[in-house]
Protein backbone atom coordinates (compact mmCIF):
# COMPACT_ATOMS: atom_id res chain seq x y z
CA UNK A 1 0.00 0.00 0.00
CA UNK A 2 2.66 2.16 1.09
CA UNK A 3 4.93 1.62 -2.45
CA UNK A 4 1.17 2.09 -4.33
CA UNK A 5 1.21 5.25 -2.67
CA UNK A 6 4.38 6.42 -3.71
CA UNK A 7 4.48 5.41 -6.89
CA UNK A 8 0.72 7.61 -7.24
CA UNK A 9 2.38 10.39 -5.34
CA UNK A 10 5.50 10.38 -7.61
CA UNK A 11 3.26 10.30 -10.95
CA UNK A 12 1.93 13.08 -10.33
CA UNK A 13 4.45 15.66 -9.64
CA UNK A 14 5.71 14.05 -12.83
CA UNK A 15 2.66 14.59 -14.12
CA UNK A 16 2.91 18.16 -13.07
CA UNK A 17 6.57 19.19 -14.49
CA UNK A 18 5.35 17.95 -17.82
CA UNK A 19 2.11 19.92 -17.65
CA UNK A 20 4.46 23.14 -16.86
CA UNK A 21 6.79 21.93 -19.69
CA UNK A 22 3.58 21.65 -22.28
CA UNK A 23 2.62 25.25 -20.71
CA UNK A 24 6.12 26.78 -21.32
CA UNK A 25 6.45 25.91 -25.23
CA UNK A 26 2.49 26.85 -25.84
CA UNK A 27 2.34 30.12 -24.02
CA UNK A 28 5.71 31.55 -23.19
CA UNK A 29 7.87 34.04 -25.76
CA UNK A 30 11.37 33.55 -24.98
CA UNK A 31 13.60 36.94 -25.87
CA UNK A 32 16.11 36.18 -28.54
CA UNK A 33 18.59 38.26 -27.30
CA UNK A 34 19.35 36.45 -23.93
CA UNK A 35 22.23 35.06 -23.20
CA UNK A 36 21.21 31.83 -21.82
CA UNK A 37 17.80 31.20 -23.40
CA UNK A 38 18.30 27.49 -22.57
CA UNK A 39 19.11 28.14 -18.57
CA UNK A 40 15.70 30.62 -18.68
CA UNK A 41 13.58 28.20 -20.01
CA UNK A 42 14.73 25.90 -17.28
CA UNK A 43 13.79 28.09 -15.06
CA UNK A 44 10.91 29.72 -16.19
CA UNK A 45 9.34 25.79 -16.23
CA UNK A 46 10.35 25.66 -12.53
CA UNK A 47 8.83 28.96 -12.22
CA UNK A 48 5.22 27.45 -13.60
CA UNK A 49 5.54 23.78 -11.76
CA UNK A 50 5.59 25.96 -8.30
CA UNK A 51 2.56 27.84 -9.67
CA UNK A 52 0.77 24.68 -10.83
CA UNK A 53 1.32 23.37 -7.10
CA UNK A 54 0.42 26.50 -5.60
CA UNK A 55 -3.03 26.47 -7.61
CA UNK A 56 -3.97 22.79 -7.20
CA UNK A 57 -3.25 23.08 -3.39
CA UNK A 58 -5.57 25.75 -2.96
CA UNK A 59 -7.98 24.25 -5.48
CA UNK A 60 -7.66 20.91 -3.06
CA UNK A 61 -8.38 23.32 -0.14
CA UNK A 62 -4.38 22.24 1.91
CA UNK A 63 -3.16 25.62 1.65
CA UNK A 64 -4.07 29.06 -0.41
CA UNK A 65 -2.38 29.58 -3.34
CA UNK A 66 -0.23 32.98 -2.33
CA UNK A 67 0.59 31.20 1.20
CA UNK A 68 2.21 28.48 -0.69
CA UNK A 69 4.25 31.03 -2.20
CA UNK A 70 5.19 33.01 0.47
CA UNK A 71 6.18 29.99 2.32
CA UNK A 72 8.73 28.86 -0.49
CA UNK A 73 10.46 32.06 -0.46
CA UNK A 74 11.35 31.36 3.35
CA UNK A 75 13.64 29.18 2.18
CA UNK A 76 15.89 31.67 0.73
CA UNK A 77 19.58 31.37 2.35
CA UNK A 78 20.69 34.53 3.74
CA UNK A 79 24.51 35.76 3.28
CA UNK A 80 26.14 37.42 5.95
CA UNK A 81 28.81 40.20 5.89
CA UNK A 82 31.06 40.87 8.36
CA UNK A 83 30.91 44.61 7.02
CA UNK A 84 27.73 45.18 7.71
CA UNK A 85 25.92 45.59 11.00
CA UNK A 86 21.84 44.08 10.48
CA UNK A 87 19.20 44.88 12.86
CA UNK A 88 15.42 43.81 12.90
CA UNK A 89 13.25 46.61 13.81
CA UNK A 90 9.17 47.51 14.16
CA UNK A 91 8.19 51.02 13.16
CA UNK A 92 4.79 50.49 15.28
CA UNK A 93 3.42 47.54 13.43
CA UNK A 94 5.59 47.57 10.70
CA UNK A 95 8.69 45.24 10.35
CA UNK A 96 11.74 47.18 8.80
CA UNK A 97 15.43 45.85 8.37
CA UNK A 98 18.20 48.38 9.09
CA UNK A 99 21.80 47.49 7.17
CA UNK A 100 24.29 49.50 8.75
CA UNK A 101 28.32 49.68 7.48
CA UNK A 102 30.72 48.84 10.55
CA UNK A 103 33.60 50.87 9.39
CA UNK A 104 34.33 54.46 10.59
CA UNK A 105 32.82 57.16 8.50
CA UNK A 106 33.92 60.98 9.61
CA UNK A 107 30.31 62.48 8.77
CA UNK A 108 27.03 61.42 8.67
CA UNK A 109 26.04 58.20 6.15
CA UNK A 110 23.80 58.79 3.23
CA UNK A 111 20.60 57.09 3.80
CA UNK A 112 18.69 54.90 1.51
CA UNK A 113 15.03 54.17 2.00
CA UNK A 114 14.13 50.41 -0.37
CA UNK A 115 10.67 49.26 -1.04
CA UNK A 116 10.59 45.52 -2.25
CA UNK A 117 8.84 44.39 -5.55
CA UNK A 118 7.07 41.35 -5.07
CA UNK A 119 2.99 41.97 -6.76
CA UNK A 120 2.06 42.37 -3.61
CA UNK A 121 2.09 38.88 -1.78
CA UNK A 122 5.96 38.05 -2.70
CA UNK A 123 9.37 40.24 -1.16
CA UNK A 124 9.77 39.86 1.87
CA UNK A 125 12.85 41.20 4.05
CA UNK A 126 14.73 38.04 3.64
CA UNK A 127 14.21 37.95 -0.17
CA UNK A 128 15.48 41.16 -0.61
CA UNK A 129 18.39 40.70 1.98
CA UNK A 130 20.81 39.69 -0.12
CA UNK A 131 20.24 42.59 -2.30
CA UNK A 132 20.33 45.20 0.35
CA UNK A 133 23.36 43.78 1.85
CA UNK A 134 25.31 44.32 -1.59
CA UNK A 135 24.02 47.73 -1.52
CA UNK A 136 25.23 49.06 1.50
CA UNK A 137 29.14 48.64 1.41
CA UNK A 138 29.06 49.65 -2.35
CA UNK A 139 27.24 52.93 -1.57
CA UNK A 140 28.89 53.54 1.96
CA UNK A 141 25.24 54.48 3.20
CA UNK A 142 22.92 53.20 5.71
CA UNK A 143 19.91 51.61 4.08
CA UNK A 144 16.34 51.03 5.78
CA UNK A 145 14.42 47.90 3.67
CA UNK A 146 10.82 47.81 4.38
CA UNK A 147 8.27 44.75 5.23
CA UNK A 148 4.68 46.32 3.92
CA UNK A 149 2.12 43.84 4.92
CA UNK A 150 1.11 42.03 1.81
CA UNK A 151 -1.70 39.63 0.48
CA UNK A 152 -3.59 37.19 1.38
CA UNK A 153 -4.44 38.71 5.01
CA UNK A 154 -4.06 42.58 3.36
CA UNK A 155 -5.47 44.27 0.30
CA UNK A 156 -5.11 47.99 -1.10
CA UNK A 157 -3.95 50.25 0.46
CA UNK A 158 -1.65 48.55 2.98
CA UNK A 159 1.26 49.10 0.98
CA UNK A 160 1.11 52.42 0.18
CA UNK A 161 0.19 53.22 4.26
CA UNK A 162 2.89 51.03 5.50
CA UNK A 163 5.97 52.68 3.36
CA UNK A 164 4.76 56.29 3.74
CA UNK A 165 4.53 55.38 7.86
CA UNK A 166 7.82 54.09 7.72
CA UNK A 167 9.19 56.69 5.60
CA UNK A 168 8.19 59.31 7.63
CA UNK A 169 9.45 57.45 11.14
CA UNK A 170 12.90 56.73 9.36
CA UNK A 171 12.99 61.05 8.32
CA UNK A 172 12.28 61.85 11.53
CA UNK A 173 14.77 59.74 13.01
CA UNK A 174 17.30 60.00 10.53
CA UNK A 175 20.17 61.52 12.93
CA UNK A 176 19.51 58.37 15.74
CA UNK A 177 21.02 56.19 12.28
CA UNK A 178 23.57 58.90 11.59
CA UNK A 179 22.25 59.97 8.56
CA UNK A 180 22.49 63.08 6.34
CA UNK A 181 19.37 64.56 6.03
CA UNK A 182 20.28 66.08 2.87
CA UNK A 183 20.86 62.77 0.96
CA UNK A 184 18.64 60.73 1.57
CA UNK A 185 17.12 58.62 -1.48
CA UNK A 186 14.13 56.09 -1.90
CA UNK A 187 14.43 52.99 -4.20
CA UNK A 188 12.25 50.09 -5.16
CA UNK A 189 11.92 47.69 -7.58
CA UNK A 190 8.37 46.59 -9.41
CA UNK A 191 6.11 47.09 -7.06
CA UNK A 192 8.10 48.54 -4.62
CA UNK A 193 9.35 51.07 -7.53
CA UNK A 194 5.69 51.85 -7.22
CA UNK A 195 5.43 52.85 -4.51
CA UNK A 196 8.31 54.59 -4.79
CA UNK A 197 7.00 57.34 -6.66
CA UNK A 198 3.58 57.53 -4.57
CA UNK A 199 5.72 57.88 -1.52
CA UNK A 200 7.94 60.71 -2.85
CA UNK A 201 5.01 62.33 -3.98
CA UNK A 202 3.00 62.08 -0.89
CA UNK A 203 5.46 63.98 1.17
CA UNK A 204 5.92 66.89 -1.25
CA UNK A 205 5.06 69.68 1.06
CA UNK A 206 6.05 68.43 4.04
CA UNK A 207 8.11 71.33 6.01
CA UNK A 208 8.52 69.01 9.10
CA UNK A 209 11.06 66.42 7.33
CA UNK A 210 13.68 66.24 5.38
CA UNK A 211 13.34 66.44 1.22
CA UNK A 212 14.06 63.37 -0.50
CA UNK A 213 17.27 63.91 -2.88
CA UNK A 214 16.28 61.70 -5.41
CA UNK A 215 13.99 58.85 -6.54
CA UNK A 216 15.18 55.27 -8.03
CA UNK A 217 12.26 53.33 -9.95
CA UNK A 218 13.73 50.03 -11.10
CA UNK A 219 11.32 48.26 -13.38
CA UNK A 220 8.36 50.14 -11.66
CA UNK A 221 4.59 49.84 -11.79
CA UNK A 222 3.27 53.40 -12.48
CA UNK A 223 -0.34 53.22 -13.73
CA UNK A 224 -3.12 49.98 -13.80
CA UNK A 225 -5.63 52.32 -16.21
CA UNK A 226 -3.90 52.20 -19.72
CA UNK A 227 -3.47 48.70 -19.96
CA UNK A 228 -3.60 48.85 -23.79
CA UNK A 229 0.10 49.97 -24.62
CA UNK A 230 2.93 48.40 -26.40
CA UNK A 231 4.55 46.53 -24.02
CA UNK A 232 1.50 45.10 -22.42
CA UNK A 233 0.83 43.76 -26.12
CA UNK A 234 4.54 42.79 -27.21
CA UNK A 235 5.54 41.23 -23.87
CA UNK A 236 2.32 39.72 -22.94
CA UNK A 237 4.09 35.89 -22.81
CA UNK A 238 7.09 36.83 -21.57
CA UNK A 239 8.56 35.78 -18.18
CA UNK A 240 8.38 36.63 -15.36
CA UNK A 241 5.73 38.73 -15.39
CA UNK A 242 2.84 37.50 -17.98
CA UNK A 243 -0.06 39.41 -18.99
CA UNK A 244 -2.10 36.68 -16.55
CA UNK A 245 -0.14 37.02 -13.79
CA UNK A 246 0.01 40.56 -13.59
CA UNK A 247 -3.89 40.94 -14.07
CA UNK A 248 -4.46 38.21 -11.43
CA UNK A 249 -1.91 40.11 -8.98
CA UNK A 250 -3.80 43.48 -9.63
CA UNK A 251 -7.18 41.78 -8.96
CA UNK A 252 -6.30 40.41 -5.81
CA UNK A 253 -4.54 42.98 -4.03
CA UNK A 254 -7.14 45.53 -5.43
CA UNK A 255 -9.88 43.31 -4.49
CA UNK A 256 -11.18 43.12 -7.90
CA UNK A 257 -14.17 40.86 -9.26
CA UNK A 258 -12.50 38.52 -11.92
CA UNK A 259 -15.80 39.39 -13.36
CA UNK A 260 -14.31 42.71 -14.96
CA UNK A 261 -11.33 41.42 -16.20
CA UNK A 262 -12.38 42.74 -19.80
CA UNK A 263 -13.20 46.00 -18.72
CA UNK A 264 -9.81 47.02 -16.66
CA UNK A 265 -7.58 45.39 -19.74
CA UNK A 266 -9.31 47.72 -22.45
CA UNK A 267 -9.92 50.42 -20.21
CA UNK A 268 -13.76 50.60 -20.38
CA UNK A 269 -13.70 51.23 -16.83
CA UNK A 270 -12.45 55.18 -17.11
CA UNK A 271 -14.74 57.93 -17.45
CA UNK A 272 -14.28 59.64 -20.85
CA UNK A 273 -13.53 62.91 -18.74
CA UNK A 274 -10.55 60.98 -17.15
CA UNK A 275 -8.95 59.75 -20.44
CA UNK A 276 -9.03 63.19 -21.70
CA UNK A 277 -7.69 65.00 -18.57
CA UNK A 278 -4.66 62.80 -18.23
CA UNK A 279 -4.13 61.59 -21.79
CA UNK A 280 -1.26 63.34 -22.21
CA UNK A 281 0.55 60.84 -19.85
CA UNK A 282 -0.75 57.72 -20.33
CA UNK A 283 -1.60 57.07 -24.14
CA UNK A 284 0.42 54.86 -26.46
CA UNK A 285 0.84 57.71 -28.78
CA UNK A 286 3.34 58.76 -26.05
CA UNK A 287 5.41 55.18 -26.79
CA UNK A 288 8.38 55.84 -29.26
CA UNK A 289 8.60 54.43 -32.40
CA UNK A 290 11.07 51.76 -32.02
CA UNK A 291 9.52 50.44 -28.72
CA UNK A 292 6.25 49.19 -31.18
CA UNK A 293 7.33 45.66 -32.41
CA UNK A 294 5.61 44.91 -35.92
CA UNK A 295 2.18 43.64 -35.45
CA UNK A 296 1.12 45.59 -32.79
CA UNK A 297 -2.24 47.84 -33.29
CA UNK A 298 -3.95 50.36 -30.78
CA UNK A 299 -6.33 49.19 -29.02
CA UNK A 300 -9.02 51.96 -28.32
CA UNK A 301 -10.97 51.82 -25.67
CA UNK A 302 -14.15 50.03 -24.85
CA UNK A 303 -18.07 52.03 -24.53
CA UNK A 304 -17.43 53.25 -20.94
CA UNK A 305 -18.99 50.82 -18.43
CA UNK A 306 -20.25 53.00 -15.45
CA UNK A 307 -20.55 49.81 -13.40
CA UNK A 308 -17.01 48.71 -14.18
CA UNK A 309 -16.12 52.18 -12.99
CA UNK A 310 -18.09 52.66 -9.61
CA UNK A 311 -16.51 48.79 -8.20
CA UNK A 312 -13.65 49.66 -8.92
CA UNK A 313 -12.58 53.45 -9.12
CA UNK A 314 -9.98 53.09 -6.56
CA UNK A 315 -7.95 52.43 -9.25
CA UNK A 316 -7.80 55.88 -10.14
CA UNK A 317 -6.63 57.06 -6.71
CA UNK A 318 -3.25 58.48 -6.68
CA UNK A 319 -1.85 56.49 -3.67
CA UNK A 320 -1.82 53.66 -6.47
CA UNK A 321 -1.29 55.26 -9.63
CA UNK A 322 1.23 58.09 -9.45
CA UNK A 323 1.19 59.40 -13.17
CA UNK A 324 -2.50 61.25 -11.61
CA UNK A 325 -0.72 63.33 -9.57
CA UNK A 326 -1.46 66.79 -10.16
CA UNK A 327 0.90 68.72 -11.94
CA UNK A 328 2.16 71.11 -9.19
CA UNK A 329 3.07 68.35 -7.42
CA UNK A 330 5.58 66.86 -10.04
CA UNK A 331 7.49 69.99 -10.93
CA UNK A 332 8.22 69.55 -7.04
CA UNK A 333 9.47 65.68 -6.91
CA UNK A 334 13.44 65.48 -6.63
CA UNK A 335 15.43 63.97 -9.47
CA UNK A 336 14.46 60.06 -10.80
CA UNK A 337 16.91 57.58 -11.19
CA UNK A 338 13.92 55.04 -14.60
CA UNK A 339 15.68 51.51 -15.44
CA UNK A 340 13.80 49.88 -18.07
CA UNK A 341 13.66 46.01 -19.40
CA UNK A 342 13.37 45.58 -23.06
CA UNK A 343 11.15 42.56 -22.21
CA UNK A 344 9.13 43.82 -19.28
CA UNK A 345 5.56 43.98 -19.40
CA UNK A 346 5.79 46.99 -17.27
CA UNK A 347 8.25 48.64 -20.04
CA UNK A 348 6.13 51.50 -21.17
CA UNK A 349 5.02 52.52 -17.29
CA UNK A 350 8.84 53.53 -17.44
CA UNK A 351 8.33 55.54 -20.51
CA UNK A 352 5.37 57.39 -19.90
CA UNK A 353 6.93 58.07 -16.07
CA UNK A 354 10.06 59.96 -17.86
CA UNK A 355 7.83 61.57 -20.31
CA UNK A 356 5.29 63.26 -17.24
CA UNK A 357 8.55 63.91 -15.21
CA UNK A 358 10.62 65.61 -18.16
CA UNK A 359 7.57 67.61 -19.64
CA UNK A 360 7.17 68.91 -15.87
CA UNK A 361 11.01 69.79 -15.63
CA UNK A 362 11.97 66.75 -13.09
CA UNK A 363 16.04 65.79 -13.74
CA UNK A 364 15.47 62.66 -15.39
CA UNK A 365 18.15 59.50 -16.13
CA UNK A 366 17.12 56.61 -17.79
CA UNK A 367 19.07 53.47 -17.86
CA UNK A 368 17.68 50.94 -20.37
CA UNK A 369 18.84 47.22 -20.62
CA UNK A 370 17.86 45.92 -24.17
CA UNK A 371 18.88 41.83 -22.29
CA UNK A 372 16.40 42.88 -19.50
CA UNK A 373 13.34 40.92 -18.38
CA UNK A 374 11.23 42.21 -15.26
CA UNK A 375 12.48 40.71 -12.60
CA UNK A 376 16.15 40.12 -13.40
CA UNK A 377 17.61 42.78 -10.53
CA UNK A 378 17.37 39.65 -8.18
CA UNK A 379 19.55 37.30 -10.13
CA UNK A 380 22.68 39.84 -8.97
CA UNK A 381 24.16 37.12 -7.54
CA UNK A 382 23.70 34.36 -9.65
CA UNK A 383 25.42 33.42 -12.88
CA UNK A 384 22.43 32.47 -14.62
CA UNK A 385 21.78 35.94 -15.34
CA UNK A 386 24.65 37.89 -13.58
CA UNK A 387 25.80 40.33 -16.76
CA UNK A 388 22.18 42.10 -17.00
CA UNK A 389 21.55 42.07 -13.33
CA UNK A 390 24.96 43.29 -12.37
CA UNK A 391 24.62 46.63 -14.89
CA UNK A 392 21.91 47.07 -13.44
CA UNK A 393 22.87 46.76 -9.94
CA UNK A 394 25.84 49.13 -10.58
CA UNK A 395 24.20 51.75 -12.71
CA UNK A 396 22.18 52.00 -9.27
CA UNK A 397 25.09 52.70 -7.37
CA UNK A 398 26.87 54.51 -9.75
CA UNK A 399 23.67 57.31 -9.83
CA UNK A 400 23.01 57.12 -5.96
CA UNK A 401 27.08 58.10 -5.59
CA UNK A 402 26.18 60.81 -7.84
CA UNK A 403 23.82 62.38 -6.06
Amino acid sequence: MFILGLVLLSSFFVGVVVWAVLQHFLTTDIPSTLQHPTKFWFLHCMFLYVLALAEIFEKLGICSMLRFLQLLQGSVRIKKDARLMVTDLYFGTIPVRLFQPKAASSGPWRGILFFPGGSGFVGSLDFHHNLCGFLVPEMDSVLLLVGYRKLPDHHYPSIFQDCLNASIHFLKALTTFRVDPARVVICGDSTGGGYVACITQALVGRSDLPQIRAQVLIYAVTQLISLPLPSYWQNRNVPFLSQKFTMMCVFKYMVIDVHWWDAILNGAFRPPEVWRKYRKWLSPDNIPRRFRKPGYQPLFPGPFNEAAYLENKHLLDVANAPLLRDDETITQLPAAFLVSCEHDILHDDTLLCMKQSEDQGVPVTWHHMEDGFHGSLMFFDKKLFSPCSLKITNSVISYIKSV
